[in-house]
């Protein structure tokens, strides 16, 4: 029996849940990029990037090619580029009324501490 969509695209979110493979896909998204450069972008041991790749290798989201003794990668379809930029618009469309918010929260102690002062 299938799996329920539903839980297939939570274990795709949960493939994504990890810091260093959104920050790989990110570099990924302007085309291949060597190892090497991966790891001069990105402050990890070499041993973990690779375990990183691999998971996204496996899960199909990036591809490699070995051109002479480099390995670069790619990511395997725009999709995946375009869900960082949605993820990009919601987490500033979020953090945007979380600052209005902290605006408004502001400006509330501010008018407390005015009336406290001039009693």
């Amino acid at each position: 029996m299938q799996a329920p969509l539903y839980q297939v695209k939570a274990e795709f979110f949960r493939m994504l849940g990890h810091p260093v493979r959104i920050r790989v896909l990110e570099l990924l998204q302007h085309g291949p990029v060597s190892v090497r450069d991966l790891l001069a972008d990105i402050d990890i041991e070499p041993s973990s990037l690779s375990q990183q790749l691999a998971v996204l290798r496996r899960s199909g989201i990036v591809v490699s090619m070995r051109e002479g003794s480099t390995v670069r990668y790619a990511l395997a379809g725009g999709d995946v580029a375009e869900l960082l930029r949605a993820a990009r618009r919601i987490l500033t469309e979020l953090l945007a009324g979380q600052n209005q918010l902290l605006t408004e929260l502001q400006r509330a102690e501010d008018d407390t501490a005015t009336l406290h002062t001039t009693r």
